[in-house]
């Protein structure tokens, strides 16, 4: 018997586990997919390697950061820039030319 004719259907623990990465990732879990506890498994394998969507949208920098950079700022007696606010990793450039 060839291995693809036998299908092992898909785990409860593996359908709620990929469930729960397709929110994380914001994509579609593909019908086909739930179908084969191997095609299930490498789906699963495949997404959990992705970086959350929300993670690499948010460049926001924290607000411990921004406090460390305001006390920073009032040590110095200046100002940090406006646009250093809008992205955490030019704040932090800042924060460290600055320390």
């Amino acid at each position: 018997m060839e291995d693809s004719t036998f299908a092992l259907p898909a785990t409860d623990r593996q359908l709620s586990y990929a469930r729960a990465l397709a929110l994380r990732n914001q994509t579609l879990l593909p019908w086909a997919v739930q179908q084969d506890r191997r095609d299930l498994s490498r789906w699963i394998e495949a997404q959990s390697q992705l970086r959350p969507v929300a993670a690499a949208l948010d460049s926001r920098p924290s607000s411990k950061q921004v406090a460390f950079a305001e006390r920073l700022a009032r040590i110095k007696r200046r100002a940090v820039p406006d646009e250093c606010f809008r992205d955490k990793q030019m704040l932090s450039r800042w924060i460290d030319c600055n320390r």
